[in-house]
């Protein structure tokens, strides 16, 4: 599999516009350690490896501790997990999922349960971003260094 193309020289405007939305995403009350963990679990769904090397190291940096960031694709049989982080992790799948899931009804109502309205918006903000990020990095096949985290 070889690179596509370069995207950020082929249409910067675009990605300094990409590059303001996941600066946005920063400035969010939503806690570092779950904005990484939604980012790493919409991720693997979409099978994106640039984006799994880039958030791996700052899941950790974070204080995601190992033992989460190993069965987090399990996430939904592991006791690791609290009501906070599932109720965000199943919505993030929903959403990644929209076409098969249709974000359940059961799924928003979890998450109701555990985060307020501004908190659920911030959440489809992250997975939204975290979609969008993957879709390039797929799409033109960006090629994560080997041996070293990638860089954004």
């Amino acid at each position: 599999m070889s690179v596509r193309m370069n995207y950020y020289a082929a249409a910067p405007e675009v990605m300094k516009a990409m590059m303001a939305l996941d600066e946005a995403t920063n400035q969010v009350s939503i806690p570092l350690i779950l904005r990484e963990l939604i980012k790493l679990r919409v991720s693997q769904i979409n099978g994106c490896a640039y984006c799994l090397n880039l958030h791996a190291p700052e899941a950790r940096a974070a204080g995601v501790p190992q033992q989460k960031l190993d069965v987090l694709s399990a996430w939904r049989e592991s006791p690791a997990f609290d009501a906070r982080e599932r109720a965000a992790l199943a919505w993030a799948e929903a959403l990644t999922r929209l076409e098969s899931t249709g974000a359940p009804d059961a799924d928003y109502a979890a998450l109701a349960e555990v985060f307020d309205e501004r908190e659920r918006v911030e959440l489809t903000l992250i997975t939204n971003t975290i979609n969008a990020w993957n879709r390039f990095a797929v799409g033109f096949r960006s090629q994560h260094p080997v041996g070293t985290r990638a860089r954004g």
